[in-house]
């Protein structure tokens, strides 16, 4: 059977991956959005989608990034970056917010990753070097407390190396919680919870690549969506 050739002409990069995420977040639903990378996702939510921001700091229904005269250094998300304020934004204590987080009241969360098993395992604190500064922040409480948890990130390492991978080999932050995986060259569907027999992980968006050149690359087995 013939391989499908990739839907993209070059790997996305993390202003289009975060556009991707942002048409996949669903209309009204309660989101977070981790540190890093993912916090771009709030600069591409499609106004009026009813999409309401959490941040772990303490407020409701943020906007996107603050620029130039917008910026208030006293108005900012858990990764320090100035936010806006949209109608109806609200705050609350530091407490508060975690409770929201570990009482199933998100929809979704988005978050960095350094390893993602096949059967849905996160890896994002540390990676277990001995010069490495270990950062859970909220991200166990997200981990288990969101309804769907997506990751964004590439899916190479510096030095080549897949992180979505058969086991995760870094300290872990939550065990079988992610549901979705965004990368550059795919998106990945995990398949563990809906008992697919062969733990296949499905592919989607195929970006600069191809299923043929992923399936060589990693070691877990990858189908087509």
């Amino acid at each position: 059977m013939s391989t499908p050739a990739s839907t993209g002409t070059a790997p996305r990069d993390k202003h289009t991956l975060a556009a991707a995420i942002a048409r996949d977040v669903p209309d009204g639903a309660y989101a977070n959005l981790g540190i890093g990378q993912p916090t771009l996702v709030s600069d591409h939510l499609r106004p009026g989608s009813g999409v309401v921001l959490h941040t772990e700091n303490g407020m409701l229904n943020f906007g996107p990034a603050a620029v130039e005269d917008e910026v208030d250094e006293e108005l900012i998300n858990a990764g320090k970056i100035p936010v806006t304020e949209l109608p109806g934004a609200a705050y609350f204590h530091h407490a508060d917010s975690f409770a929201m987080m570990r009482g199933g009241h998100l929809d979704v969360c988005v978050l960095g990753a350094f390893q993602v098993s096949a059967n849905g395992d996160l890896a994002n604190w540390h990676t277990g070097a001995p010069d490495a500064i270990p950062a859970v922040g909220g991200a166990m409480d997200l981990a288990i407390g969101a309804e769907q948890v997506w990751v964004m990130m590439t899916l190479f390492a510096k030095d080549g190396s897949p992180k979505v991978v058969p086991a995760c080999t870094y300290p872990l932050t939550g065990l079988a919680c992610v549901d979705r995986v965004y990368t550059d060259l795919a998106t990945f569907e995990i398949t563990a919870s809906r008992g697919r027999a062969d733990g296949a992980l499905l592919v989607r968006d195929l970006s600069g690549t191809t299923l043929s050149a992923l399936s060589d690359r990693l070691e877990v087995p990858v189908v087509l969506a």
